[in-house]
């Protein structure tokens, strides 16, 4: 059946790339348009360990199901013909007899380096319950796992890499955190709750709130990780005393901060990943609890495989927000991610099924195609405003003065000349870092070697053109900022000078002397006008020596006009007093007492302070007693003084009646 297994190997490969091809159509202009831009692909690598039997030796009645060929190939009895075998090839594999330092220098080791590059990593241990997975990430504290001798190279390199004298300052911090029934939940921080898994606008994946511990040695890691690990979620079954209920996952960040200008950043993730086995709950005898767990594990690899059938089909949808685990392997599967899939097979034939499973997903997965690429940017403070001091802000003869006789006596030594003047040939980018004396006169004796040599204008930092020119105009631009602001400066230290000797000319100041026109007085009088009827306006403007005051709106003011000139007292006068003259008054007594005694309730309701009720004790006091006499002021206990005001008020009214019949 090897021949057999062959065929459908190949007719896989096929399959899959025409899939491929198919969805690359779609494509093949965004291709053209950015293939120097994207990065360049890397495949998920798979490797496959064969645990030993459980009891250590390989019974007559059990023999094992799965046998390796080499170190990259192994084979499997067929399920439907005995007599044949299904072969499976993949980048590694480990048999019984393989250590745990064989598999973390065979597969893990060599992609720590990608971290100090900024690129991301993922390790994955896949494979059924009771398989070895947890084993082969934490192992035990004789044979150490793929998690402690990780972090331990990790944090050696990391202690190497930033050091002093190194060009990168590089720091560690860790999370931990397991998927639970689709519940993602902090280890170092059990009390946090359920968490929510976000993506930031570059297509990153985060955790807001997830707790993150610097550790810059071993026994850092081992005094934030041991505790955090009593708090995952295990379980008893019938094929397992300790298995694992929930999905675990170690993130490690890196985070390089360069030293030196440009001052770069630079972040690197490493994603150590033990899922849950599937279960089989006939054969684990899950019920209750066991069982909802169960049923969530099982669910959670489902969609994980779908993921990676869309990949590997070149779906235009990648369901990976249809489980919490996918959504968090986003990165790892189809992402830009460095990715180690480990899985572990169990070599009984009561395993056979779940064993058979595991290898069709690890052949699956690694058709799968990420795309590494270096997670890189300007710190914050590279392109901030540049500080200068108080003599740079004055200037040369400026800072002379300011620093005062002693310095000026003691002045500056001869042999600081040269550097000072070497230093203005090199790069402007120098006013950016504070470096050390002795660090900048290596700088030039290297700038004055290659000159002599003959070099043209070596470059002392090897940065980017693009950064450097973004960095050089930043400056430029800072400089003339700094010299506008110094003219500005000089032009209102001028300014004040020349106030300060006009003012030394003129002691007494011309504006405190009073204005000539200008007379204090103290209350004024309040202005007079008379306000009348339009008839009688006109009657007495035709009379001869008539003096009539009307009130008139001009404009936005209103002011006094009269008909013959007004006296000098009246025209200094501001204010206003209405004052009516005995013959309107009359008049307007008579107006009122006709409508008193002839008008309607309604008509009662036109005059001034008469509403409907006064209006109608009005009409019922003029039928109980007869019509109103002259008298008015002895009607119902009305006094003078409030008489004179409705009579005031309602003659105002009257007048403007009679203006607008006229108009």
């Amino acid at each position: 059946m090897a021949a057999g297994g062959s065929t459908q190997q190949r007719r896989r490969e096929m399959a899959a790339a025409s899939a491929a091809a198919i969805s690359g159509a779609g494509r093949c202009r965004l291709s053209k348009i950015g293939a120097t831009r994207r990065p360049p692909p890397a495949r998920v690598r798979v490797a496959v360990r064969l645990r030993p039997f459980v009891d250590g030796t390989a019974g007559a009645s059990d023999p094992p199901c799965v046998r390796g060929m080499d170190s990259c190939s192994l084979e499997i009895a067929n399920w439907r013909n005995h007599q044949e075998t299904l072969k499976y090839q993949f980048d590694a594999f480990y048999g019984e007899r393989s250590t745990q330092q064989d598999i973390y220098a065979g597969s893990v080791q060599p992609i720590l380096r990608h971290l100090l590059e900024g690129q991301n990593a993922s390790v994955l241990a896949y494979g059924p319950t009771g398989a070895g997975k947890t084993h082969t990430m934490l192992g035990s504290p004789e044979q150490p796992g793929v998690i402690p001798r990780a972090l331990m190279d990790l944090l050696q390199l990391t202690r190497e890499e930033g050091a002093e004298g190194r060009p990168w300052a590089l720091s560690v911090t860790m999370s931990y955190l397991e998927i639970y029934q689709e519940k993602v939940l902090d280890l170092l921080d059990p009390a946090s709750g359920d968490l929510v898994i976000r993506e930031d606008c570059r297509g990153n994946i985060l955790i807001p709130g997830l707790s993150q511990k610097p550790i810059s040695s071993f026994a850092d890691f081992e005094r934030h990780f041991l505790p955090a690990s009593r708090n995952r979620t295990v379980g008893a079954t019938r094929l397992n005393q300790r298995s694992s209920r929930s999905h675990a996952v170690l993130l490690v960040k890196v985070d390089q901060r360069e030293r030196l200008a440009p001052f770069r950043q630079r972040e690197g993730k490493l994603y150590l990943i033990d899922l849950a086995g599937s279960e089989d709950n006939r054969r684990t005898g899950n019920k209750g609890l066991r069982l909802k767990e169960s049923g969530a594990i099982n669910t959670s690899l489902f969609v994980l495989g779908k993921v990676v059938d869309a990949l590997n089909q070149g779906l235009p949808r990648v369901p990976y927000r249809d489980s919490k685990l996918t959504r968090l392997l986003q990165d790892s599967l189809g992402g830009s991610a460095h990715s180690i899939l480990i899985a572990n097979i169990a070599p009984e034939r009561r395993f056979y099924l779940d064993t058979v499973s595991a290898l069709n997903f690890a052949a699956r997965s690694k058709e799968v195609i990420n795309r590494p690429f270096t997670n890189e940017s300007l710190q914050p403070h590279a392109l901030g405003p540049v500080k200068l001091s108080q003599k740079e802000l004055l200037g040369p003869p400026e800072a002379k003065r300011a620093r005062g006789p002693e310095e000026e006596e003691i002045g500056s030594p001869e042999p600081m000349a040269a550097p000072a003047s070497a230093s203005q040939k090199l790069s402007p980018l120098q006013k950016l870092s504070s470096m050390d004396p002795a660090m900048l006169e290596r700088l030039l004796s290297l700038d004055r070697l290659l000159a002599s040599q003959g070099s043209q204008g070596a470059p002392l930092l090897s940065t980017p053109k693009r950064e450097r020119m973004v960095l050089m105009k930043t400056v430029e631009e800072k400089d003339l900022e700094i010299e506008r602001l110094k003219t500005k400066q000089k032009e209102l230290e001028a300014k004040m000078l020349a106030q300060k000797a006009e003012e030394k000319e003129n002691h007494c100041p011309t504006m405190l002397r009073p204005l000539s026109h200008r007379t204090v007085t103290g209350a004024k009088p309040l202005k007079k006008a008379v306000v009348m009827p339009l008839q009688l306006i006109q009657e007495q403007a035709a009379s001869p020596n008539a003096e009539i005051h009307i009130l008139k709106n001009k404009g936005r003011k209103r002011k006094l006009e009269s008909l013959d000139a007004l006296e000098p007292e009246e025209k200094a006068e501001d204010c206003w007093e209405l004052q009516i003259s005995p013959e309107l008054l009359a008049h307007g007594r008579q107006k009122i007492l006709d409508l008193l005694n002839e008008g309607s309730a309604r008509d009662l309701r036109s005059l001034q302070r008469i509403g409907p009720k006064k209006a109608q004790l009005i009409v019922g006091w003029r039928e109980l007693h007869g019509p109103f006499s002259q008298d008015l002021e002895r009607v119902e206990g009305i006094t003078g003084k409030q008489m004179e005001s409705f009579l005031k008020a309602n003659i105002l009214g009257l007048a403007a009646g009679q203006r607008c019949g006229a108009s």
